[in-house]
């Protein structure tokens, strides 16, 4: 696989580092990455021992074999997650080390594999990884993703042209959303956050009681919990106020909904690459929190498994805004993955919800976080709902209705 420029590259490893999960002196990094983007790993790498790094542990990943694996291996050996693997991902976050994801997989890696094979096998993960879920989504240590093109990535996108041609559109498009073609990436990235925090501090303000989609086959209302609290850009680790960025392209602000008050029925937008599988076309119809009916045109199979991982598959676990004038959404691109497609579009979350988009979740038990009407869940799965067709209302606390967008812009003024 051809690859960029090394100028280009070292960027790149270097907003990762910096700007993602801002590695510390004499902190430990864990990369996981797939063993087509080997020669990127290894700058990031070297990039973080020069930063001072403590160690560097590599987790490869590679398609093929996993295909191999869902091929041939029985459903029972699928859904073994060796104990030693547990305790790896543990140790390093007990450790308190920065996780870093380089991720990029084939959306039609599984295509043709039993979906019920899948939904048990990344059943009995999510079960395993638990605990160190806990660590990324309390933000109790700095992670981050980021992504780097394959060829049958490149090519799902761009049909049309040659494996290289592919490859080297996509980088150029991976580059452009995520500022490395900007002259400085890291004062880009600096100000992308100022605006970011600016909106979740305006929405945060408002504290609605409500929200209220309409768009073409989607009629919507979400209520939102007391106490929610909006997040979007950098974040920060509650033990040693870190800033990082979890998500590299990132363009939304999101918070939780309430895990019993959604209601309504509420249609996709853009395809969901869901465990190697596509699944395009859905509707999802809520009462009272829970998905009481669902379709879809493409991968139905797969999302019914989807919604039967556990109890909280069934219920929302974030809602996210993001503007039309996304340059992702410009793009006018389908990326087949959600860490891009995410950021093109309005979109929620089937599944766990992330504990501190509530007020003191963090310390929060299941018990209390479910009273609170925070969802929980092994599953936590976006879904992109919007487009420039969506209008969405904010409705507070003494019943005055207000927009929030129009046509999938901003209706709001942050600056008053």
């Amino acid at each position: 696989m051809k690859f960029p420029s090394q100028e280009k590259l070292e960027k790149y490893a270097e907003l990762a580092l910096k700007t993602g999960v801002n590695l510390q002196k004499d902190q430990r990094l864990m990369i996981n990455s797939t063993v087509e983007g080997a020669p990127f790993t290894r700058i990031i790498a070297k990039k973080a021992y020069e930063a001072g790094a403590k160690d560097v542990y590599i987790v490869w990943g590679d398609d093929e074999l996993t295909r191999l694996r869902y091929e041939y291996a029985d459903v029972e050996v699928l859904k073994e997650v060796p104990e030693w693997q547990q305790k790896m991902f543990d140790y390093f976050g007990e450790e308190g080390a920065a996780i870093l994801s380089v991720r990029s997989t084939d959306p039609d890696l599984l295509k043709g594999i039993d979906p019920a094979k899948v939904a048990a096998a990344n059943k009995s993960r999510s079960e395993a990884m638990t605990n160190f879920r806990n660590f990324t989504m309390n933000d109790r240590i700095q992670w981050s993703i980021v992504s780097i093109p394959i060829p049958a990535w490149a090519q799902k996108i761009f049909p049309d042209e040659t494996v290289e041609e592919a490859v080297d559109k996509l980088w150029e498009q991976i580059f452009s959303i995520v500022r490395v073609d900007q002259e400085d990436p890291l004062a880009a990235w600096e100000e992308h956050n100022r605006i970011l925090r600016q909106a979740r501090e305006f929405l945060n303000k408002k504290k609605y009681h409500k929200l209220v989609y309409k768009a073409p086959g989607t009629d919507l209302e979400v209520e939102l919990p007391k106490g929610h609290v909006w997040k979007g850009g950098s974040a920060k680790t509650v033990t040693g106020q870190i800033n990082f960025n979890p998500n590299m392209p990132t363009e939304e602000v999101f918070t939780a909904p309430h895990k019993y008050g959604v209601n309504g029925t509420v249609s996709s937008t853009k395809p969901l690459n869901y465990g190697g599988n596509v699944i395009d076309n859905f509707t999802l119809t809520f009462k009272e929190g829970k998905v009481v009916d669902y379709k879809a045109v493409q991968g139905e199979d797969t999302l019914k498994h989807l919604l039967d991982t556990d109890e909280g598959s069934k219920h929302l676990g974030e809602l996210a805004l993001v503007p039309h004038e996304s340059p992702i959404s410009q793009s006018g691109l389908i990326f087949y993955n959600t860490l891009y497609d995410e950021n093109a579009s309005c979109h929620l979350a089937l599944g766990k919800a992330y504990p501190n988009n509530v007020e003191g979740g963090s310390d929060m038990s299941e018990d209390e976080l479910d009273q609170n009407g925070v969802n929980h869940s092994l599953s936590h799965v976006d879904f992109m709902m919007g487009s420039d067709q969506i209008d969405i209302d904010g409705i507070l606390e003494d019943g005055t209705k207000e927009p929030v967008m129009r046509k999938g812009s901003w209706a709001l003024n942050f600056n008053s």
